[in-house]
């Protein structure tokens, strides 16, 4: 089963500067809950208890948003402001939550890599905060339907979308064969290719779950695209071996690293919660 979610936050998030320059951009709010709150109570709807958090400096707000706030509690307890902490409390209350901090910034391989004194030797989540997701269907959130999925075919698995061509170079980008309905046996992932080279529009976005062996991987992984140790250049050597599955899921996802999307994101649970 997986239990442990690792969530690399260590970026700067300069597309928000200078919100940013203080702030993680993890802690960007969406109405009134943090990106990675969003993603923890993802997790938790999964199955997983324990976090595993990969921040770098100035990333303290981030420990200290799933901490206990002694001097707060003592000043709203027994007033009608108090219910606003109910959730957080929950969340707190069902998690277990560890740190460790990427000192250099060399890419999202890099930063998983840093989580494995965390993680151990077993299979493991990762949720990019900043792509916020939510479910539209009766199967849960996109990590749920991936664990149900990690159940049956017992290897890597990452989510996918399909984007227009012309989009690309944003993602990593996927080929492979239809196994079942949204489900595909991937033989081949490129980094951000230009759209004349990638190898289809199905893009990767920040849902995976990994077994142990990618950390091994990621030890011997040159750097790639960008000069940075790309987590896609690791999953290709599983993918080589028949041990990548990619899977379309089902609901919304908003990229809340660029402003077009955090704007989209706000707007969608804006209208959710008013139709409650």
């Amino acid at each position: 089963m997986i239990k442990k979610c690792l969530f690399p936050a260590a970026g700067y998030g300069t597309r928000f500067l200078p919100a940013t320059k203080a702030t993680p951009k993890e802690m960007l709010p969406v109405l009134t809950k943090p990106l990675i709150q969003y993603g923890v109570e993802e997790a938790i709807e999964a199955g997983i208890d324990t976090m595993g958090i990969v921040t770098g400096r100035g990333k303290r707000a981030i420990e200290d948003h799933f901490d206990i706030s002694y001097e707060l509690e003592h000043q709203i307890k027994g007033t009608s402001k108090e219910h606003y902490l109910t959730e957080i409390r929950d969340v707190i209350s069902k998690c277990t939550f560890s740190y460790t901090r990427q000192i250099e910034m060399k890419g999202l391989g890099h930063a998983i890599l840093c989580g494995e004194t965390l993680i151990g030797r077993e299979p493991f989540s990762v949720i990019l905060a900043d792509d916020l997701c939510n479910n539209i269907c009766d199967e849960g959130g996109v990590l749920s339907q991936m664990v149900k999925l990690y159940e049956k075919y017992q290897c890597s698995i990452i989510a996918i979308e399909e984007v227009h061509k012309n989009e690309t170079q944003k993602y990593g980008v996927i080929a492979g064969t239809l196994e079942e309905e949204s489900v595909y046996r991937v033989d081949d992932m490129v980094e951000k290719p230009d759209p004349k080279d990638a190898p289809s529009n199905l893009a990767i976005i920040g849902r995976y779950i990994l077994t142990p062996d990618i950390f091994d991987i990621l030890k011997t992984t040159k750097p790639g695209k960008g000069g940075e140790i790309q987590i896609t250049d690791a999953l290709l050597v599983q993918a080589k071996q028949g041990k990548v599955i990619a899977y379309k899921f089902k609901g919304v996802r908003f990229d809340c690293g660029s402003i077009d999307g955090f704007v989209k994101a706000t707007n969608y649970f804006y209208e959710k919660e008013n139709n409650k």
